[in-house]
């Protein structure tokens, strides 16, 4: 029941991002019987993979030059680089982006999957070494034909998982050389990482190398007042950012549009379980400041809406990234429709000369899809603050090594 809510997200959000209406028909997206299973990706070959270290032309080789605007108004510049001695990896699954006419997409970077790596997670290189395979993922237009009447819904049976799993095991022999890894997706990329840690990891030798697993806008269960069980047996959800082999995981929501009823996230069906929240702000409970980083234009991992000024009277911004200290605070919530949710607060002020909103909504006022709250900015909203837990997982990891 938990993967039809996290199916139903993702294609939820397929055809939002397509522009298309729910009713449209098609065929099944799964192959005939006759048809020859498609060819294993060559991950020997770089450009297989979006992200790998020593890469030429890597999307991870962006930059993420900031600018910070106090609520005060001031303006100031914070630079970035990447980790050039980090000794843990980070391997990432990317969410759905591709506008690839078929099914599943190429293996070709476009502007879609370089972008998603720009907004999600090239910024953890200044704290691991980068890993991110390119994958046949269902694409939005195959999310589209998977809700026509008798099509199967098979996220994480198929090419695409089929994909991952030769990607990590390509990482395993190859890149990890006994490293301690992370692993980070959002929504699809969640959900097919969710199958990859109950299988190959979850309770074998492996696991002892995992530092976290950052698994982001998707509904994960875990038994009522535990942190472990549920969709995972042996791997607990993170309550400190020196605890390792752990779960980081929430589906973010403004705390003026709480989910509602037909909400996409954050409920499980099963009376004895919850959907997890863990707070990258507070891992330890309670509230905290986001530390987020936003695109300076406005673009999320599907789309662009123009943000208001970021500063009144307006000043000219010429970084990619913005960051408000102070404008973003979230906490683990639930309500009657959900039972798990990261519930962010706003705290804006209209009369000083800082912007008092963000965008990252689907749909504009007064037609926002509430179900889906922030989704588009999951990870941008948190994003130093994972960036800064990762950091204090691997010195932990390191210590547990050196005993």
């Amino acid at each position: 029941m938990v993967k039809q809510l996290v199916i139903g997200a993702v294609l939820a959000a397929g055809l939002f991002c397509a522009g298309k209406a729910s009713a449209q028909t098609a065929t099944s997206t799964q192959p005939p019987a006759d048809t020859a299973p498609p060819k294993p990706i060559n991950y020997g070959d770089s450009r297989s993979w979006l992200c790998r270290p020593g890469q030429t032309g890597s999307a991870c080789n962006v930059d993420h030059t900031t600018t910070v605007v106090a609520a005060d108004g001031k303006l100031t510049r914070e630079t970035w680089t990447a980790s050039a001695s980090a000794r843990i990896d980070c391997f990432y699954v990317y969410p759905t982006v591709s506008t690839d006419p078929t099914p599943n997409s190429d293996m070709t970077a476009d502007p879609a999957e370089t972008n998603v790596v720009r907004q999600q997670f090239a910024r953890f290189a200044s704290k691991c070494r980068p890993y991110a395979p390119m994958y046949r993922q269902v694409t939005l237009a195959g999310l589209r034909r998977m809700l026509a009447p008798g099509a199967a819904v098979t996220l994480d049976r198929g090419v695409q998982y089929d994909d991952v799993k030769d990607a990590w095991n390509h990482y395993l022999q190859h890149d990890n050389r006994g490293r301690g890894f992370v692993l980070v997706a959002h929504s699809q990329g969640s959900f097919i990482l969710n199958r990859l840690i109950r299988e190959e990891i979850d309770g074998k030798p492996i696991q002892s190398r995992m530092v976290s697993a950052i698994l982001l806008g998707t509904t994960i269960a875990v038994p009522k007042g535990k942190d472990v069980g549920g969709s995972f047996q042996h791997v607990p959800l993170c309550k400190s950012a020196s605890q390792t082999g752990c779960v980081i995981t929430y589906a973010s929501f403004r705390s003026t549009m709480p989910p509602p009823a037909n909400t996409l996230f954050g409920k499980v069906p099963d009376a004895n379980m919850v959907a997890a929240c863990t707070n990258p702000a507070a891992l330890g409970g309670g509230s905290g400041e986001l530390h987020a980083y936003l695109s300076n234009d406005g673009r999320t991992i599907t789309g662009t809406t123009k943000p208001k000024p970021w500063v009144v009277p307006e000043q000219p911004i010429d970084t990619p990234w913005v960051s408000v200290p102070g404008l973003l605070t979230a906490k683990c919530a639930a309500n009657d429709n959900a039972s798990g949710y990261l519930e962010v607060t706003v705290n804006g002020n209209p009369s000083g000369p800082r912007t008092d909103d963000i965008v990252g909504d689907i749909g504009a006022a007064p037609n926002v899809l509430a179900n889906w709250g922030l989704h588009l900015i999951d990870v941008n909203l948190a994003m130093g603050n994972l960036v800064d837990v990762v950091g204090q997982q691997a010195k932990a990891y390191a210590a547990k090594a050196r005993k």
